[in-house]
């Protein structure tokens, strides 16, 4: 705080060097942004223009087609199959016009999740001149996954997102991260302000990764009463998908049932989230809360669906 009249310094090194020793990477190959949204703007700006082509999912992250219009390219979404990300169709998709393919995984608003396998044979079938973006929001909700930095480390056509907006709580805070080869580091620092992050950010940022007690703990707490809340609403007659994100995507038999539980929901003080604009108007996007929130909101769904 006493030194906010200050300038931040413009190569964020001690963030960078504390999500490398957190993380095991290499702080010269991170660039640090205004959330990772910003990331995945710079991404766009150098490696799409006029006449080419972003893929992206039916029920993606909705800022990738807006990204690649504001660069001039044009999206180009493909089916998911099951509410899940389908490698063949991203494939299918790729033509000579394609120069980048977006995925978040775990995906939002689904909570579902391709495996390593998965992955590995989506990055391995795409031409050299595509880059395959990786957006691991959600990465910390997922046990054991490293986020894509295998991937990064194995295929110089990968670049990671990582973002403090959700296992660290910083998300009014904005800050996000990248991981990739040197070369595309170096290219996307070219469009990059120097004073993107201010200091203030930066030391919340640091102080919030290197706390990896706290952040286990918060994952360990999400997983235990995600399984809760899944398992709560299936038992309902609610379906939903194994979640590996820090929400579960409830299921309701039509639009019109969703929107009224939606309103059962607000009325007693509770707000989730509608997804008809994921092409998903059945659904609500609950997130896990603790075990007193979770308790709440499946009393008042239970009430609604006049089970208890």
């Amino acid at each position: 705080m006493d030194a906010l009249h200050r300038y931040p310094n413009t190569d964020h090194a001690g963030l960078r060097d504390a999500i490398a020793e957190v993380h095991g990477l290499d702080a010269d190959r991170i660039i640090c942004g205004v959330g990772s949204d910003e990331v995945l703007q710079f991404i766009t700006q150098c490696y799409a223009g006029q006449g080419d082509e972003i893929i992206t999912t039916q029920h993606g992250f909705s800022m990738y087609p807006i990204l690649a219009r504001a660069a001039g390219a044009t999206p180009v979404e493909v089916p998911e199959t099951d509410r899940r990300v389908d490698v063949d169709a991203i494939l299918d998709a790729v033509s000579d016009f394609t120069r980048i393919v977006f995925i978040a995984n775990p995906a939002n608003p689904t909570g579902t999740m391709l495996d390593d396998q998965e992955l590995r044979r989506l990055i391995e079938n795409l031409p050299s001149h595509v880059l395959f973006v990786h957006d691991g929001a959600y990465t910390e909700f997922a046990d054991g996954f490293d986020g894509g930095a295998a991937l990064v480390r194995d295929y110089p056509n990968v670049v990671m997102t990582r973002t403090f907006s959700k296992i660290h709580g910083l998300g009014g805070l904005r800050i996000g991260w990248g991981y990739a080869s040197r070369d595309i580091i170096d290219v996307l620092n070219r469009v990059r302000q120097p004073f993107n992050l201010s200091a203030g950010q930066m030391a919340a940022a640091e102080a919030a990764i290197r706390d990896v007690a706290y952040t286990a703990w918060c994952a360990s707490e999400n997983a235990q009463w995600r399984t809760y809340l899944r398992n709560a609403l299936v038992q309902m007659g609610i379906g939903c998908d194994e979640s590996f994100a820090n929400f579960v995507l409830a299921r309701f038999e039509s639009a019109a049932e969703a929107e009224a539980c939606d309103a059962a929901l607000r009325e007693d003080g509770i707000i989730v989230r509608r997804t008809g604009g994921y092409q998903l108007p059945e659904c609500l996007r609950i997130t896990v809360g603790d075990e007193a929130a979770c308790r709440r909101i499946l009393d008042v769904i239970a009430r609604f669906k006049g089970v208890r």
